[in-house]
């Protein structure tokens, strides 16, 4: 078993330490709240006053976190994570950031004499407490296969998509068709429930057709009701389609779709609803359809 490290235990972060620790790894884990680390202390894991002092601690040091700046935070400075690796370490980030920023912190790393991959997962709590989570990895082939077998124990689909900053690349890209399939989602449910069919039949017939995708399937319900915490809330899917959006630029790729989709993000923020699951998008073009909650 490896000696591991982990900084960012929230929702995503807190509950892959537990597979962690459960799988029987040594788990050494920073988090900025210290009280929503805990629970996690009282299961096995070593807590670590700074990330660097987590990395110093670990062989094979992950993280997760919610944007670039909050990887920023917690990678750069005397007491960040860069700081305490060296020779033979190994950093796996598992947050979806700008690709641009994730191959530019892989150089820093690399500096140290250590290797960084980018490991953005696909999926939801859901799926990972299922242990249905899948892992896109970006970087040194033989980086991966070292850090493969500890990937494996947070979720069982581990493929390796190329050099560093192609991984949260293609979860971007992954990630910007789950808020247009919520979108789209609505839009049938809302033009059968204005022409007079139920709402719960309309969701009903919908997750037993040919378009209830995997995400539709696990998702869509939650236009009947909005899950207490949300899975995935619209601030976090309105940061990827604005990097989907930039990448797009970048590449020359039109994204209208996903252009249109981030204006019904907007929307929902200015509603008040910037806290709920991303699925709250029913909510906003219910409202522009006249149609009651």
């Amino acid at each position: 078993m490896a000696e591991l490290g982990f900084v960012g235990l929230g929702t995503m972060g807190g509950r892959m330490a537990k597979r962690l620790i459960e799988a029987g790894h040594t788990v050494t884990g920073h988090n900025r709240t210290r009280s929503k680390a805990d629970w996690l202390v009282a299961e096995g894991l070593r807590w670590a006053d700074t990330p660097r002092e987590v990395a110093e601690a670990a062989d094979v040091t992950l993280s997760m976190v919610t944007h670039t700046d909050a990887l920023a935070a917690i990678t750069e400075g005397p007491d960040g994570v860069v700081a305490g690796l060296g020779p033979g370490k190994l950093y796996v980030d598992l947050s979806t950031v700008s690709p641009a920023a994730s191959r530019e912190l892989a150089s820093r790393v690399a500096e140290r004499g250590a290797q960084m991959l980018d490991a953005p997962v696909s999926g939801s709590v859901l799926t990972l407490e299922q242990g249905n989570l899948s892992i896109m990895v970006g970087g040194d082939p033989d980086a991966f296969e070292r850090a493969r077998p500890v990937l494996e124990d947070i979720g069982p689909k581990v493929s390796h998509v190329g050099g560093n900053g192609q991984a949260v690349l293609m979860k971007i890209a992954s990630n910007l068709s789950l808020a247009v399939q919520m979108t789209a989602f609505s839009e049938g449910v809302l033009l059968a429930e204005k022409g007079g069919i139920a709402r719960e039949k309309a969701v009903e017939v919908l997750l037993n057709s040919v378009i209830a995708s995997p995400m539709v399937r696990y998702r869509g319900p939650f236009v009947l009701e909005m899950p207490d915490e949300a899975w995935f809330d619209v601030n976090m899917m309105q940061k990827d389609m604005l990097l989907a959006l930039e990448s797009g630029r970048e590449f020359d790729v039109p994204l209208p779709t996903t252009a249109v989709v981030n204006e019904l993000l907007t929307s929902a923020r200015a509603m008040g609803l910037d806290k709920e699951d991303f699925a709250v998008l029913f909510r906003v073009l219910a409202h522009l359809s006249g149609v009651d909650q």
